[in-house]
């Protein structure tokens, strides 16, 4: 099926032209390009929610309820559930699907596990193409669950409207939480798991962090939620509904929408900048000999060589480039 074809499909909100669309995000497919300029017009309109914790805090659960919520207002859903590390594990597919199997012949909602696989650029620039795909097909609602709290994780979250931070009770030393970044990308804390001791302990040590840290126009409420009980998921719901106001407001979602972009592309030209660098650098020059092994002997520095990578990799196809760095006429 050709990209033109699928990127119809996708915005008629065809269910198997959406995920073999995806698929081809996650495989690297060449045909990326056409299918992102067939979707790229028609997307901007969906709400997206970042859902990022540990391991064990419940964001799979978490993610069912908020389907709930959702279809219960009627709005279409999608989650994406990512593993940024294992091209094998299928992210949380098992778990969303024994979780969600009530969702399962829904037209309105739609759920998929997505990992890096053979996407170049990794999660930085595959997330974004995923959730392109997911707006462009009419979804009102995307949800994307990651699977840690790594730099990647953050990087996933954050490529979201609203990011949802998820503790749970005893989630440990709130100084090392503060390190991995998490505390500091939130819109809305969740405690999960509320129904047990050590509740209000989570909640009293993040309302602390918040006092300690930079305000801004938007406090991140910090908000209580059993999946178990089904509390504090109305409550939840309206915390993520005031943070998609207030950015409309604002101005905010447009500086973040905007932000976002502008990042994701120069993250396109950097990284295949960057690989036809590496490629120039282990690479046989007109001297007959690679610029690495110029570098091993010591003829050149590295700034040097880095001078001549630049010429190189900004020379014109076809134009040659002298040892100096500078391009011959």
């Amino acid at each position: 099926m050709r990209a033109s074809e699928v990127g119809a499909r996708v915005l008629s909100g065809d269910r198997r032209a959406v995920a073999r669309a995806i698929s081809m995000v996650e495989d690297g497919s060449t045909d990326l390009p056409r299918l992102s300029e067939e979707l790229y017009p028609r997307t901007g309109r969906a709400q997206t929610v970042g859902l990022t914790g540990a391991p064990g805090v419940g964001k799979s659960s978490l993610a069912e309820q908020l389907v709930r919520a959702a279809r219960a207002r009627d709005r279409t859903v999608a989650v994406l559930a990512i593993d940024p590390t294992s091209p094998f594990t299928g992210g949380a597919l098992l778990g969303d699907r024994l979780r969600m199997q009530a969702h399962a012949t829904d037209p309105g909602v739609f759920i998929r596990s997505m990992a890096t696989r053979g996407h170049l650029g990794g999660m930085a620039l595959a997330a974004p193409e995923a959730l392109r795909i997911l707006d462009a097909s009419g979804k009102d609602l995307i949800i994307v669950e990651t699977v840690g709290v790594g730099q990647a994780e953050v990087e996933v979250a954050t490529a979201t409207d609203s990011t949802l931070v998820v503790v749970q009770p005893g989630w440990g030393d709130a100084v090392q939480a503060s390190k991995a970044g998490i505390l500091e990308i939130a819109d809305v804390f969740v405690v999960n798991k509320a129904d047990r001791e050590g509740a209000d302990d989570a909640v009293r040590d993040l309302r602390n962090m918040l006092r300690m840290g930079p305000k801004g126009e938007w406090e991140p409420p910090i908000v209580r939620t059993s999946t178990l009980t089904g509390d504090g998921i109305d409550e939840l719901w309206e915390a993520v509904e005031k943070h998609r106001d207030f950015g409309e407001r604002s101005g905010e979602l447009a500086r973040r929408r905007r932000s976002r972009t502008l990042e994701e592309v120069q993250s396109m030209v950097a990284f295949r900048l960057g690989r036809r660098a590496a490629a120039l650098l282990r690479g046989e020059r007109d001297g007959g000999e690679g610029l690495a092994d110029d570098l091993a002997a010591r003829r050149i520095d590295p700034y040097r060589a880095a001078e001549i990578l630049l010429s190189e990799v900004m020379a014109p196809d076809g134009a040659a480039t002298s040892p100096a760095g500078e391009t011959d006429a």
